[in-house]
């Protein structure tokens, strides 16, 4: 698996711990929602950066008040069809207000990236072999749109009549 960030292969500085396993000492760590229940306060506890894995069907909603305390934010996609992904983003930035990373884990698409990037993803793990071409075409392959998103942008309406 590789991380991509603004169309590049980074460094992925996040260890994805299980349910039952150890948390590695001083180490930036994801966790599932399950985890988080169970141990949040040793986990909010600790002396390094905290990420919440979010299954599908675990809306954000559920950790709302936490948010400040967690530095990134991984969202499953199971399948491509399965779209609650997106929705989940979108109330991460504009609901409540995160800031931190979101990072799209699982079936993720090339053509689904221009979405997932205005929806406020903003990391990407995927296969090595995963072309990152694909990254850098999906931030210039449409330059304005109609509908409003997270990044602000204004829409081909707002552009009209402005």
């Amino acid at each position: 698996m590789k991380l991509v960030k603004n169309a590049s292969a980074v460094a992925d500085d996040w260890t994805h711990v299980a349910d039952d396993d150890e948390l590695p000492e001083g180490k930036a760590v994801v966790v599932s929602l399950a985890r988080f229940r169970a141990d949040r306060d040793k986990l909010v506890g600790r002396n390094a950066p905290l990420g919440l894995r979010l299954k599908s069907n675990e809306a954000p909603s559920s950790v709302a008040e936490d948010l400040g305390r967690i530095a990134l934010v991984a969202l499953e996609f199971p399948i491509f069809r399965d779209g609650r992904g997106y929705s989940h983003a979108v109330q991460l930035r504009q609901r409540f207000g995160f800031d931190g990373e979101i990072r799209a884990v699982g079936d993720v698409l090339w053509d689904q990236i221009p979405h997932m990037i205005r929806c406020g993803i903003d990391g990407f793990e995927v296969g090595d072999d995963f072309p990152l071409a694909a990254f850098e075409e999906a931030r210039t392959v449409f330059t304005r749109h109609y509908q409003p998103d997270v990044t602000g942008q204004p829409t081909i309406l707002e552009l009209r009549h402005g």
